[in-house]
């Protein structure tokens, strides 16, 4: 069986006698919400994988850039240079996070839609694209000439699947393009043996990591992976910024994605345009708080990987033994209840309509929960049978007692 992690992600382990350390904290794991009885309950947040709360080191990179706002790469004034210099260290910052090559483009973006959309601009003509239909519409729908592959029963199915199609494809450019998390499993992608197959068939590969980062590291350079995108606000650093890192060479020879000032070279009467991938396609004023954000997000997160995994796998699996505890509860699986998975869970409540579900959660409970097909129709509808689902997604501030309170609300459910 292919390996599901990144050589650069060991397996979570916590040897006997040694204590997690203390995590990052994030905002609001504490605030009241009103419930229906009209009592109030401190906030369960289960909606980790639609947007995650800010942590606190990055609200504090934040505040500390504020009195130096200014324009970037335009200004000769003081602050303008402290914003500039911050701005492009923010970039390098993700570039070790992500573990991209020297020579790489990272490219702030607006979140992983927009990135995935850039990259879709990018693309030389004629580009064949390979997609699963199991992606998040961010990666399923940018692109004008796509395969889209069946949900595949195994990793292995998989990885012949794609193997496949790319030999298929015409001659001419061509482009693998996958998740390396689930946002609605959470089940991990064999990225390594795709990105293998890709290259061994002349084809590149891109990488939807939105759901991995906030859990595991990613090595970019290790694994072999030409493009990777993802967003600040599943990242614990909700400031409006994302990330398209990878090879610049499709991105320097494309129009810039956006036209206007900082894309353009000179303007006369004709235009040249500039000539880096970075400045190519971030014209206008760039978002320097949430690249800065980003970067503290990056720096807070890398040196606690092994303990919030061993915490997260902990929770993971308390909250799934509670489920397949109570009746009319069926989990969503692609590969199995043992295939590894980050901290989400997706289900359905028998005779329940999954808006239903969510709304008594919040209204009675105080749980925020996510519910409806999560940006991935056609894979939800596989699973679900052309249902909806409710996800519950976990992270940095969840805690036992929100597991718990989760299930007990669940289990009166589906007692009525």
């Amino acid at each position: 069986m292919p390996a599901l992690l990144s050589p650069t992600t060991p397996a979570v382990t916590r040897p006997e006698g040694v204590r997690v350390r203390r995590i990052p904290r994030v905002i609001g794991t504490d605030v009241p919400v009103p419930l229906r009885d009209g009592g109030h309950v401190p906030y369960a947040n289960f909606d980790y994988a639609a947007s995650a709360p800010c942590l606190e080191a990055v609200q504090d990179a934040v505040v500390r850039a504020l009195p130096y706002y200014s324009s970037v790469h335009r200004g000769a004034g003081y602050a303008s240079q402290v914003t500039t210099g911050a701005y492009e260290e923010a970039r390098e910052t993700v570039r070790s996070f992500v573990g991209a090559w020297r020579r790489s483009a990272v490219v702030f973006t607006r979140n992983t839609t927009d990135s995935m959309n850039l990259l879709a601009h990018a693309v030389p003509a004629g580009t064949s694209v390979v997609v699963f239909e199991t992606e998040h519409h961010a990666s399923l729908l940018p692109w004008k000439r796509a395969v889209r592959l069946p949900a595949p029963a195994t990793p292995a199915e998989a990885i012949s699947a794609a193997d496949r199609a790319l030999r298929s494809c015409p001659i001419g450019p061509r482009l693998l393009v996958v998740t390396a998390a689930s946002n609605v499993t959470g089940e991990l992608w064999p990225i390594e043996e795709l990105a293998r197959v890709a290259h061994r068939n002349g084809a590149r590969i891109a990488v939807d990591a939105a759901q991995l980062v906030p859990h595991r590291p990613l090595d970019m350079t290790a694994l072999g992976l030409d493009y990777v995108a993802f967003s600040g606000h599943k990242l614990y650093a909700p400031f409006g910024a994302g990330v398209l890192a990878g090879r610049a060479d499709w991105l320097r020879a494309a129009d810039p994605y956006l036209k206007g000032g900082g894309a353009s070279a000179s303007v006369g009467r004709t235009t040249r345009w500039a000539a880096s991938a970075e400045q190519r396609h971030e014209a206008g004023s760039p978002n320097v708080l949430g690249a800065i954000a980003l970067a503290a997000a990056c720096e807070t997160i890398s040196p606690f990987w092994n303990d919030l995994a061993v915490r997260e796998e902990a929770l993971v699996d308390r909250l799934r033994t509670g489920l397949a505890a109570l009746p009319h509860v069926q989990e969503l699986n692609l590969w199995g209840g043992r295939a590894p998975r980050v901290g989400i869970v997706s289900f359905t409540v028998d005779g329940w309509n999954a808006r239903d579900v969510a709304l008594t959660l919040s209204e009675e409970h105080g749980i925020g929960i996510r519910d409806g097909r999560f940006c991935a129709h056609p894979f939800v509808r596989h699973l679900a049978g052309g249902d909806t689902a409710v996800r519950a997604s976990l992270g940095i501030g969840t805690g036992e007692e929100h597991v718990d309170r989760l299930l007990a609300a669940l289990a009166g459910l589906t007692a009525r």
